[in-house]
């Protein structure tokens, strides 16, 4: 399982500490493990642009989460969860070097069915790669948040 049990609540706690407009040091924090097969491809890649293997484990910060999905997007935390548990799902796909793509659309809570795409960074935390951001692809209806609004 690439997540682990407590990885929403870990997510969670490190969003619930941004603020809009005041950046500030969250502990980076581990939510789960790429598969074998995720991992393999990867470090296949990597080793071919002569660039050092990573490990499985897979760490969360989410300050890039929190300014693109949640403040520029309008999206609410648990909506950021879903597409983060979807997007690394055993079954994903690296398609490319350092991204992964779940194969199967997801419908989400405004209408779309969007296939949720994960970035990892490889290189700052090193061997631990880095849920960078997520995307999920194919979301045409955007949340509209309200001035004030809770981020869920």
């Amino acid at each position: 399982m690439p997540l682990f049990e407590n990885a929403a609540r870990l997510i969670r706690a490190n969003l619930e500490q941004f603020k809009p407009d005041v950046k500030i040091h969250v502990k980076a924090v581990a939510i789960g493990t790429l598969s074998h097969a995720q991992l393999a491809t990867i470090n296949a890649g990597r080793s071919e642009q002569g660039l050092p293997p990573i490990i499985s484990e897979i760490l969360f910060v989410g300050w890039h989460i929190f300014k693109s999905r949640i403040l520029r997007d309008g999206y609410t935390i648990p909506d950021v969860i879903d597409q983060i548990d979807s997007a690394l799902k055993g079954e994903a796909v690296v398609e490319y070097q350092t991204f992964l793509e779940n194969p199967a659309p997801r419908t989400d809570r405004y209408g779309n069915t969007v296939k949720d795409r994960a970035i990892l960074e490889c290189s700052v935390r090193h061997p631990r790669p880095e849920l960078f951001s997520v995307i999920p692809k194919g979301d045409k209806i955007k949340p509209k948040r309200q001035k004030g609004q809770p981020f869920g």
